[in-house]
């Protein structure tokens, strides 16, 4: 079993504690996994990324290959979409709806939305509404981590553990609104493509 995941978004989202999180519980299930990030100007909203390739044997490279991912995991559409060419022609798409427009031309939100119709497996999630929901606006991650984890080869009270671990210095307060935001996304409404029907 390989499964690997291309998580993106825009710098300050959360993309690399969400890929913690993710590869984390994996390894603690026994699995082999590596993690490469690409930082890019995230200090600045520029875009961020990272491959997670879990597998129940040794991996050769931390990259995804092309058309290899099962998911892309994305806290941002503009950058869902851009990472397509990596995803599995079967993969899920799994991303919030919220545009951050970090560049003066960012193109309409209706037609970013409109090209996700075209695509088999996707999830878009209210993501923004449901962090604030939980009381913690920067918990979207959490939120979209938790509609991926319907789809993900790895257990939700392992996720939920390590969600618990990693946030445990901040206090019990941000522990229990990550966990919230978690499971507000996992029980979310959410928008699915019905291409695969058509």
């Amino acid at each position: 079993m390989t499964f690997d995941i291309v998580l993106a978004g825009v710098g300050g989202q959360g993309v690399l504690s969400a890929a913690a999180i993710i590869g984390w519980s994996a390894m603690h299930e026994g699995r082999h996994v590596t993690q490469s990030e690409v930082h890019g100007m995230s200090q600045r909203g520029g875009a961020v990324s990272a491959h997670l390739r879990i597998a129940d044997h040794e991996i050769a490279s931390a990259l995804v290959p092309v058309g290899a991912a099962g998911m892309v995991l994305s806290l941002e559409p503009l950058e869902a979409l851009r990472h397509l060419p990596l995803l599995a022609q079967d993969g899920w798409v799994v991303s919030a709806r919220d545009p951050v427009r970090n560049v003066p031309d960012y193109p309409p939100l209706d037609a970013v939305l409109a090209e996700f119709e075209r695509l088999p497996h996707v999830v878009l999630v209210e993501a923004d509404h449901l962090a604030r929901q939980a009381g913690l606006a920067r918990a979207t991650n959490m939120v979209v981590a938790g509609a991926a984890s319907r789809f993900l080869p790895v257990g939700v009270e392992t996720m939920e553990a390590f969600i618990r671990s990693r946030f445990a210095s901040k206090g019990e307060a941000t522990v229990e609104r990550n966990l919230t935001a978690f499971r507000a996304g996992r029980g979310a409404p959410t928008w699915t493509s019905t291409a695969a029907e058509r």
